[in-house]
């Protein structure tokens, strides 16, 4: 997938050294980071310890949040698809200790199951 994709809404994957460089000051020592997918300007990002969803916002997306769950938190996630006139799917993850789930649009395409994925093997190797 490439940059059109990415403004699309569909998750691209992306080079794991770039996303290493821009999160030297958030990864720990001995932390790598695996994965990582693109969504617009966000990033969700797996790393041997944990996942960190990251929010750029406003305008210039200078402004991030940086959402970090360590994979023995998420107790449970779901992927709802799109139908035939819903033009988003959803992913959705629990943590423990929390009512509502973290939640996150996709476009309609098959890049959600991508992510998935990649939250299963993770959270399997517990």
């Amino acid at each position: 997938m490439g940059i059109l994709d990415g403004l699309m809404g569909n998750v691209s994957e992306v080079d794991i050294k770039s996303v290493e460089k821009e999160l030297e000051l958030v990864i720990i020592e001995n932390e790598k980071v695996e994965k990582a997918y693109k969504l617009i300007r966000d990033l969700i990002v797996f790393t041997n310890t944990r996942l960190i969803l990251i929010d750029k916002q406003g305008v210039t997306g200078k402004k991030v949040e940086y959402h970090s769950i360590p994979y023995k938190s998420i107790t449970h996630y779901s992927v709802e698809t799109a139908g035939s006139f819903d033009l988003d799917a959803e992913l959705k993850i629990w943590i423990s200790s929390t009512a509502n789930p973290v939640s996150k649009q996709f476009k309609k395409d098959k890049s959600i199951y991508d992510v998935q994925r990649a939250i299963a093997m993770y959270v399997s190797k517990l």
